[in-house]
């Protein structure tokens, strides 16, 4: 009877159909049942987990900003700016809290009457008339979503100005005078707050703001769409009044009332300007010299 063919015995299955063997051990993380393994499943369920509770089942929540001040809260409501409740301290009121209750009611705004120690103290102690606006936080748009698809291009670029009420003042008038936006550089600069609201007087909710990551950078970017980038600073050689460039698409970059424009935002304008002034003050604060110059480019636009 012929042997069964196989391995030969003893021979450590070196022969031709030698076993096969399992192969390198696998690292102990992956052996079923050993603790490191079972320590590394656990991590991964936790992880599962977690991902799974942080996903967003809807419109995520957002800080809120309180407008106060009846003139700012009634245009705010006009301009249908998004609220999520309208505060209003007991007491006699006027024609404007009137119109406030009418504007949110028609809107669906829920109104809550509080004290007024609880609205001064959601407005940082800012004067409130008795009347305040609970609004989402600024959605800002992306600085190149400013750029017109037609027509001359009239966008302003803050370049440090840190108080939110300047901010406020320049959308006011970058609104009044036909500009397409503004832009603030993310860091070190003033963005929109409840004084920025205030100061704005409802223009926030006709006017673009958008967030620069870097200011420079963007700037280049504008140069690049055809943008002449015009830099208002005290020592400029020219007055805006000479600007030639006026009629052009551009960009108006404002500096900081003490530092003015920094270095590399400087270098990035291709012209500079200045306000002709003949009075006894060496400078005007960023939101009154913005109102000057963005007046002057829209009279010589008309």
């Amino acid at each position: 009877m012929a042997a069964a063919k196989g391995p030969s015995k003893g021979t450590g299955g070196n022969g031709r159909r030698k076993l096969a063997g399992r192969g390198p051990t696998p690292p102990a993380s992956e052996r079923p049942k050993h603790p490191a393994a079972r320590r590394a499943n656990a991590a991964a369920r936790r992880a599962v987990t977690t991902t799974t509770r942080a996903r967003p089942t809807g419109r995520a929540q957002k800080a809120e900003e309180v407008v106060v001040g009846r003139n700012p809260v009634v245009e705010a409501l006009r301009a249908a700016v998004p609220a999520n409740r309208l505060l209003i301290v007991a007491g006699p009121g006027d024609a404007r809290i009137s119109e406030a209750r009418r504007l949110a009611e028609i809107r669906g705004i829920p109104v809550a009457d509080v004290l007024a120690s609880d609205l001064e103290r959601l407005s940082g102690g800012a004067p409130h008339q008795g009347i305040g606006l609970a609004v989402p936080a600024y959605e800002y748009a992306h600085p190149e979503d400013l750029i017109p698809r037609s027509g001359k291009a009239l966008i302003v670029a803050l370049d440090g100005v840190t108080d939110p009420r300047n901010l406020g003042s320049i959308v006011r008038s970058a609104a009044a005078f036909g500009a397409d936006g503004v832009v603030v550089p993310e860091r070190r600069a003033a963005g929109v707050s409840a004084s920025a609201w205030k100061a704005s007087a409802g223009a926030l909710a006709r006017l673009r703001v958008a967030r620069a990551t870097n200011l420079a950078r963007t700037l280049g970017t504008y140069d690049k769409a055809g943008l002449t980038i015009v830099g208002l600073t005290a020592d400029a050689p020219i007055v805006i009044e000479e600007l030639k460039a006026a009629t052009d698409p551009l960009v108006l970059v404002i500096g900081s009332e003490g530092n003015g424009l920094s270095r590399l935002v400087s270098e990035a304008c291709h012209v500079r300007v200045r306000i002709s002034m003949s009075g006894a003050v060496e400078s005007l604060n960023a939101g009154v010299a913005a109102g000057v110059a963005l007046a002057e480019i829209s009279r010589r636009r008309a």
